[in-house]
């Protein structure tokens, strides 16, 4: 299964040296998740095989190929004489159950990804930490970059937990969580992101300290106070 990106917070960008260039599945993978996440294909929408080929100058063999990804992944779905719809939006009850599972799976990463961490990742977290001090710091252009360096941070604890299950099952939960955050980002909390900014601070001096405990607890919290944010955008009430 291909990484997800998750592109309304990250959006792709050049190939590193030396990589491979993406095959033509990838291709279609990556521009069909970002429309996704940026909500250009809304929540039920069908999904057009023939006008993506066009878009992307490539056959509808591959664009096939990815549908088929991203209907294992739950972002889409397939119905007989229609073709593929985006998946129905998710209900504010279903968010904050997926905060709730976040809250079972990334500490433990976290602990992982602390005990872990190899130099070329320090020197990211290090540009990550940059881009979050500028947010807090109320500097209007580094809002856009604060959206790229959230989504980062998180796939980097990911990735850094050493199990290839774990990862796969955040990025997922990251995809479907950001559908969502798009269609209720006008009703957030207005200074959300410094406060996320704050939060995610004592994430990455963690991570950089080495410290699996401080890391798990300092995650465990920012998801806790992520759902509640998300709970009084969408008027959930809870007990």
């Amino acid at each position: 299964m291909s990484d997800l990106r998750i592109i309304a917070h990250s959006l792709p960008t050049a190939e590193a040296p030396g990589r491979p260039a993406p095959t033509l599945v990838e291709r279609a993978y990556e521009h069909l998740l970002s429309m996704l996440m940026t909500v250009k294909i809304a929540p039920g929408e069908r999904i057009p095989i023939d006008t993506v080929a066009r878009q992307l100058g490539i056959s509808q063999t591959p664009i096939r190929e990815a549908l088929s990804q991203l209907e294992a992944e739950k972002l889409v779905y397939k119905t007989t004489n229609v073709g593929y719809r985006a998946s129905p939006q998710m209900t504010p009850e279903e968010v904050h159950d997926l905060y709730t599972l976040r809250l079972l799976i990334e500490p433990y990463a976290a602990a992982r990804a602390a005990e872990h961490m190899d130099d070329e990742t320090l020197s990211i977290l290090q540009t990550i930490q940059k881009d979050m001090d500028a947010v807090v710091e109320r500097n209007e252009q580094a809002y856009a970059r604060f959206a790229e360096a959230d989504a980062q941070l998180h796939r980097l604890i990911a990735k850094g937990s050493g199990n290839r299950l774990i990862e796969e099952t955040i990025e997922r939960l990251h995809a479907h969580l950001q559908i969502f955050r798009s269609l209720y980002q006008n009703s957030a909390q207005p200074n959300a992101p410094e406060i996320a900014a704050r939060e995610h601070q004592l994430i990455i001096a963690a991570l950089l300290a080495h410290d699996p405990v401080a890391a798990e607890q300092s995650v465990r919290e920012h998801l806790s106070c992520s759902q509640l944010r998300m709970d009084r955008a969408t008027g959930t009430r809870r007990d």
